[in-house]
């Protein structure tokens, strides 16, 4: 059975982070994603910009460069699969943490669903985009209905709803339209979201204002049909054709995970797990939280370049606690 200091849940930007720390600090850790290298960020719409400049999302000091100020989904893939090979990084992908046991004061035991390893330090680095937040509503199952977007093309010349005012909801309405989607937006709020890139938000609103993008504010969908889609407005329940719905209401961090490693959450309805900011370290001694995972339902506060910060501060907290050399 493989050994190691720090086991490492998550090959994202931040898992990445963590896992050069402890290359750099001589630890014997390893990395393990149930996806593609930097998954969250392959699952990105194919289109995207970055809301940080590309030096924001450097890691590990190898400098990032993009033709634009704000870089693309492809620049950034092709950025940290660079980072991954060139500090040769001890990576494992398309593995899935199934079990974690703590044998003993300094020890656990994980089950994956390749092979099963002992470490003394556990960093969760899992984001938080592999599970959406559903709008719980009949035929939400439906083949046409999807929580991830992608490429506008597939989308032409049909009947798009696009539920939700953030960013993701704002490039996909706009996108799908340019592609000559016939666009509807349902909004539960009264506006587009503040947040939404202020390069973007002006054109979202301008293509409500003239019509070219019809957008129900304070509303909600009520029932998702096979060629309708029932809406809740502030005038009434209406019935619009439809060929495809884009959810794309959010997203959360695996909470399964968080409980099923004892580590407490708050009360309220973010659901921000417990861990200490100078150390990263959870209720759990030995179990540290890294990057967007931190922020629990509040995931828009936490992003690559506010996160980066974890790696060192974790650790550094593994170093002084000892708990290495297993």
């Amino acid at each position: 059975m493989s050994k190691y200091d720090v086991f490492i849940i998550g090959g994202g930007p931040i898992g990445l982070a963590c896992g050069i720390a402890a290359q750099k600090a001589d630890l014997n850790y390893i990395i393990v994603e149930k996806g593609c290298l930097v998954n969250s960020l392959f699952r990105y719409p194919v289109n995207m910009t970055f809301f940080s400049t590309s030096e924001r999302l450097e890691i590990g000091g190898i400098p990032f460069m993009s033709l634009n100020p704000k870089p693309k989904r492809a620049e950034a893939l092709e950025y940290y699969r660079r980072v991954a090979k060139d500090y040769q990084l001890n990576i494992r992908l398309f593995e899935t943490v199934e079990h974690v046991e703590r044998l003993d004061d300094e020890t656990f035991e994980i089950r994956t669903s390749k092979k099963n390893y002992i470490s003394t330090n556990i960093i969760v680095a899992s984001g938080f985009y592999d599970l959406p937040q559903m709008l719980h509503v009949s035929g939400e199952h439906l083949p046409k209905v999807t929580h991830y977007y992608n490429d506008p093309h597939y989308y032409a010349f049909q009947k798009v709803l696009v539920v939700g005012a953030s960013n993701s909801s704002v490039d996909a309405a706009l996108e799908t339209w340019r592609k000559g989607a016939e666009v509807t937006m349902v909004v539960r709020k009264d506006t587009i979201g503040k947040s939404v890139k202020y390069w973007v938000k002006p054109d979202i609103e301008n293509r409500i204002k003239e019509g070219s993008i019809k957008a129900y504010f304070n509303s909600n969908i009520r029932v998702i049909h096979e060629r309708t889609v029932d809406i809740e407005t502030p005038k009434g329940m209406i019935t619009i054709e439809n060929d495809f719905v884009l959810a794309l209401t959010g997203y959360h961090p695996d909470f399964s995970l968080l409980k099923r490693l004892q580590i407490t959450l708050s009360e309220d309805e973010k659901q921000c797990p417990f861990f200490n900011g100078d150390t990263m370290e959870t209720n759990q001694p030995g179990i540290f939280l890294a990057g967007v995972v931190c922020g629990g339902f509040d995931t828009h506060k936490l992003f690559i370049e506010n996160s980066r910060e974890h790696a060192d501060k974790i650790i550094a907290a593994v170093i002084d606690s000892n708990r290495v050399g297993v």
